[in-house]
């Protein structure tokens, strides 16, 4: 998959190419070719994000398969500020240092993932990106329109919708290294003047990057996925019906990570970059269906009333070699450690909105929202302890919103909006961790039940000012929520809630050929939310810090002169969280005791952490800096064909994975990659020549206990692509 992954860093910042995003309940329409024009629907209308008073980056799905972005950690790689690190079970997404760093089902996004309007849960995220109509990515909390779970920001995935009266489709086939095949197409068939289905597929291959020395010969991060979806569109006059239903299914051989240098389990790690050597034998299989309806009516008189209704069903099945290690060969301080994981989330979901006509100097947006998360999570773990524990939690997630936003043309260049919304949340949990394994066999039970509700007014005030057609002008403060939660057993942590302040300029120069936006921030957290390894269980649990403040700017630019295409972005951030105390997980065997702590009342079946307070520092999951360059030229052959090389370089700084901020363990050291391609287009055809991390560098990519993930190794391949 990384094959294709690095691509997305490739071409990804020269976005200089008009782009068209998902209307709500149709395709837009790519409107008059004016060079770098770019259309959103991130506050529930078709706007050009230079007119939209929002941080955001955004690109077409013709864009990302240009610049291979094919899954959403791509991402990363051409919108300031983002950040994804991989996790294992989840990927940690944040915007500005603010998001997910936790594999722990008690803890909320910090940024919100939406496909086709549905809230994604944090699991089962890294499917591939196919058939996608556009992807908008926004930075800053987005309290009103999205409501929780969005302190950080919120990345919004819209896929192709069938169009009517229009058969046609796509076709795509790709090879590269490592036996890296993809192949992925849609068919669009008009069934009746006002009734056409679509049907989308993508099928990946390839081999794994690792070789592992073990006696099971595992094949870790490699990927065997295949994906289908059916949607239709129905429109009868001033109403329509759009339904889909997707299922994703991937197996990956398993997580393929090496133990962190210096720690407990660093007696299994290997000289060779991409050896293991595990001594279990290791799985991964991940599987995801989801269904949406959307009903629309508009009146005569332009109102717009929608229905969006949801259900999605996710599960994960993970086996992991925890140590990294060989235990006959490479013999560690707690034998080997083994864990068998699975997760299952099942969401239903419900908005409604009212949209008014924005013809008028004032129009408004009102609406309602109901989600209820069902979480199971059931883990065998043999490891520190010298009897099995078994994980059991389910929790029970209910979220309630209501909300309305209104803009008021002031003069024609000068708007004041403001908006507002009540969310309410409630979480129930139940089951237990069982020492010695599942009753009977349990000789000690930790209860995981609790309750926690909570619920926050957040919203917005902004003044956008437009002195011409070229320029807006604008200034706002926002008030974003995250809820709180439980922490077993018998304790619960507050909600997090962030100020923030913002001003930015966004402006086209040169006849539009050229376009910039420049925005300062300044976010003040009061209960943020941190995890941390619970002493009352050895499991994830969060903490909530007095207070934290982050700050910044960005910058992007896109341009088409002369045949050349030139875009760039940068990202400054500065975060500052107050001191705490906490576990140090880099204490031999702290960080997969999976006990509670010794204390002088419980002195059996224990474990006897060692508690560090840190210092004042930067957030986890933060670089301070992130920057991106690419270059293109289109030599026109004539007759329809054009040559397009490209070039990109993408920076992303180094990074704190933890709050104990060591260095030697704590650190993932900053990287960047280089890639490029080349397009021959001609006709209703694309071929491709594609390389990736071309200077063929070597980082981790993120964190898991006390091992690490690492980047794709240098990778080439063609693409052959076809419009039906």
């Amino acid at each position: 998959m990384r094959a294709t992954i690095s691509m997305a860093a490739l071409a990804a910042t020269l976005a200089a190419t008009p782009v068209m995003a998902q209307q709500t309940g149709d395709n837009a329409k790519p409107a008059a070719a004016t060079p770098g024009e770019i259309v959103v629907t991130a506050q529930r209308r078709t706007e050009s994000s230079q007119k939209v008073a929002i941080a955001l980056t955004a690109l077409s799905g013709d864009q990302m398969a240009e610049k291979a972005v094919v899954v959403q950690r791509d991402l990363q790689n051409i919108a300031p500020g983002l950040s994804i690190v991989k996790a294992g079970l989840t990927e940690s997404i944040n915007i500005r240092g603010i998001g997910l760093a936790s594999g722990s089902p008690q803890v909320a996004n910090g940024v919100a993932s939406y496909v086709d309007g549905l809230f994604q849960p944090p699991i089962t995220q890294s499917f591939d990106l196919y058939d996608i109509q556009s992807i908008e990515v926004l930075r800053g909390p987005q309290g009103t329109l999205v409501g929780s779970n969005s302190t950080g920001g919120a990345i919004f995935i819209n896929t192709k919708r069938p169009e009517l009266g229009k058969l046609g489709g796509d076709a795509t086939a790709e090879y590269g290294s490592y036996n890296n095949v993809r192949l992925n197409g849609a068919l669009n068939v008009p069934v009746s003047d006002n009734f056409a289905l679509r049907f989308a597929t993508n099928h990946h291959w390839r081999d794994s990057y690792y070789t592992d020395l073990g006696l099971y010969k595992n094949r870790p991060d490699s990927l065997k996925e295949h994906d289908e979806r059916l949607s239709t569109l129905y429109k009868s006059g001033g109403f329509s019906a759009y339904w889909k239903a997707e299922l994703s299914e991937k197996s990956t051989g398993g997580y393929a990570y090496q133990p962190i240098a210096g720690t407990a389990f660093s007696a299994g790690r290997q000289s060779s970059r991409y050896t293991l050597n595990y001594d279990t034998p290791t799985a991964n299989f991940e599987r995801a269906f989801n269904t949406a309806l959307e009903l629309k009516y508009q009146t005569p008189g332009g109102l717009v009333i929608r229905s969006l209704s949801g259900y999605q069903n996710k599960r994960i099945w993970n086996v992991y070699d925890v140590d990294g290690a060989n235990q006959a060969q490479a013999p560690g301080p707690f034998g080997s450690q083994t864990e068998d994981q699975y997760v299952r989330e099942r969401q239903i979901s419900q908005e409604i909105n009212i949209i008014s006509p924005d013809s008028k100097a004032f129009n408004y947006i009102l609406g309602g929202y109901y989600q209820h998360n069902k979480i199971d999570v059931l883990l065998h773990y043999n490891g520190t302890a010298p009897f099995p524990i078994v994980v059991n939690p389910m929790n029970d997630k209910t979220t309630l919103g209501v909300f309305a936003q209104a803009n008021y043309r002031i003069t024609d260049k000068l708007e004041v909006q403001a908006g507002t919304r009540y969310s309410h949340y409630h979480v129930d949990g139940t089951g237990a961790v069982y020492l010695g394994g599942t009753p009977p066999a349990a000789f000690l039970t930790i209860p995981q039940t609790g309750t926690e509700g909570d619920g926050r007014i957040t919203g917005k005030l902004a003044l956008n000012y437009k002195p011409d057609g070229n320029n807006l002008f604008y200034v706002f403060a926002a008030r974003g929520y995250k809820p709180g939660g439980i922490n077993p057993p018998g304790g619960s942590f507050n909600p997090e809630t962030v100020w923030d302040f913002e001003a930015g300029w966004k402006s086209s120069f040169l006849d539009r050929r050229v376009r910039t936006q420049l925005g300062v921030f300044y976010n003040k957290y009061n209960n943020f939310q941190m995890d941390v390894i619970s002493p009352l269980s050895g499991q994830n649990g969060v903490v909530n810090l007095a207070n934290a403040t982050i700050k910044g700017f960005e910058g992007q630019i896109q341009a088409k002169l002369a045949g050349f295409g030139l875009d760039a972005g940068v990202s400054y951030v500065d975060s500052q969280l107050s001191s705490v105390s906490v576990i140090n997980k880099w204490q031999p065997g702290a960080a997969n005791a999976q006990l509670p702590a010794c204390t002088a009342t419980i002195t059996t079946n224990c474990f006897a952490y060692q508690i560090m307070t840190s210092n004042a520092g930067p957030n986890l999951l933060s670089p301070k800096w992130t920057w991106n360059a690419g270059l293109d030229y289109t030599f026109r052959l004539g007759e329809g064909r054009t040559l397009v090389p490209r070039v990109n370089y993408s920076y992303v700084g180094s990074q704190w994975a933890y709050v104990t901020y060591l260095p030697q363990y704590d650190l993932i050291n900053a990287r960047h990659l280089v890639n490029a391609n080349i397009t021959l287009n001609w006709g209703r055809w694309k071929a491709e020549v594609y390389g990736t991390n071309l200077t063929k560098e070597f980082f981790v990519t993120g964190q898991s206990t006390l091992n690490e993930f690492y980047n794709a190794p240098r990778e080439f391949g063609v693409r052959l692509g076809v419009k039906l």
